[in-house]
């Protein structure tokens, strides 16, 4: 058995005394007896900064699928192209004004599709400028760099330009962008400014979609029902935290951001939640106070926020960092409070 080392009463003394002796944090070595050791602490400005994982993993490497696709994509727009040509040349060739009328159809058609690929290629294009602003960020919070910080809140604040409810948020970011010094700090400062009320809202959204949810399936008398109602809602909940963080995507961003959500609830553990919203219904009691329907609807409801709250931090342009991330138990409370408050 080792021995202890003797207890020493606390004691005053000189750092200039000869008897003490200043270490170095890395030496490793034994001290010798009779000597006073003092080891500094490291600095903690000098410490790592915990950083979040990218939300979307990247991919690397040519892409066949998406060779495919386009391929595919351009053989079919060709096809119809030709389809539509004909129809157009044998209308002409039954009636001359048969024709004219085919060929303005066929031109409302192609200016409307024009007009269509536009708006999703812009969405796309507004998704991927979220996803690399966020990147970006988490990267000055690792870096301190003053100028790519600076970079980063112009882009938000470009981004941010044409929500009305940020103006004084926006107002506020910029008196004080002069007065910051490290880059840390003014994407600190950037959140606490544009993402609070954005993230007020967004969490007032996540509690209403929980609480709709866990009503209708909750009433509904089919299953099938129950799956499209969550279907449906969760759509639209993303899509509405989308636009609320100025996504806006189209319906290629929106298959696109809910690939992202899927894969960011796997990343994280989403798939292994139905065991702690369990414990968390066992909590509080609901599975002696609610009968079998009303906690399945309990249960959606809580999924249902759970997808929510992958959505935020999918369509967040800043990580969460000056700010607490929205939690589940917050939502869950909630949604238990309302529900027991509506029992007879």
């Amino acid at each position: 058995m080792s021995e202890r080392p003797p207890h020493r009463r606390p004691a005053t003394f000189k750092l200039d005394d000869p008897g003490v002796i200043v270490m170095d944090p890395d030496d490793s070595s034994r001290p010798s007896k009779g000597a006073i050791h003092v080891r500094p602490e490291a600095d903690p400005a000098l410490l790592p900064v915990l950083v979040e994982a990218p939300l979307i993993p990247v991919q690397r490497g040519f892409r066949w699928g998406a060779m495919f696709w386009s391929a595919l994509g351009g053989l079919v727009t060709l096809g119809l192209g030709l389809g539509v040509t004909r129809l157009v040349e044998d209308l002409f060739a039954r009636s001359e004004s048969l024709g004219y009328i085919g060929l303005v159809f066929a031109i409302a058609a192609a200016l409307a599709l024009i007009v269509v690929v536009a708006r999703e290629a812009l969405g796309l294009a507004r998704l991927a400028t979220i996803e690399k602003l966020h990147l970006r960020a988490s990267t000055v919070l690792a870096s301190d760099d003053r100028t790519e910080s600076r970079a980063v809140v112009q882009d938000l604040l470009g981004l941010a330009h044409h929500n009305p409810h940020l103006a004084r948020a926006r107002a506020a970011l910029q008196g004080h962008a002069d007065d910051i010094i490290d880059g840390a700090d003014m994407i600190r400062l950037a959140e606490r400014e544009l993402m609070t009320p954005l993230d007020q809202e967004a969490r007032r959204l996540v509690s209403q979609a929980a609480q709709r949810v866990s009503v209708v399936t909750a009433v509904s008398p089919r299953a099938v029902i129950d799956v499209l109602f969550v279907f449906v809602a969760a759509l639209r909940l993303i899509r509405q935290l989308a636009l609320l963080y100025g996504v806006r995507p189209g319906a290629l961003g929106m298959f696109r951001l809910m690939r992202h959500v899927i894969a960011h609830l796997a990343i994280t553990g989403g798939m292994a939640a139905g065991d702690s919203l369990i414990q968390q219904m066992l909590g509080h009691g609901i599975a002696a106070k609610l009968s079998q329907r009303l906690g399945e609807g309990v249960l959606n409801g809580l999924l249902t926020a759970r997808l929510g709250l992958a959505a935020i931090d999918v369509t967040r342009p800043l990580p969460f960092n000056a700010l607490p991330r929205p939690a589940l138990a917050d939502l869950a409370k909630d949604l238990l409070r309302k529900r027991e408050g509506s029992e007879p």
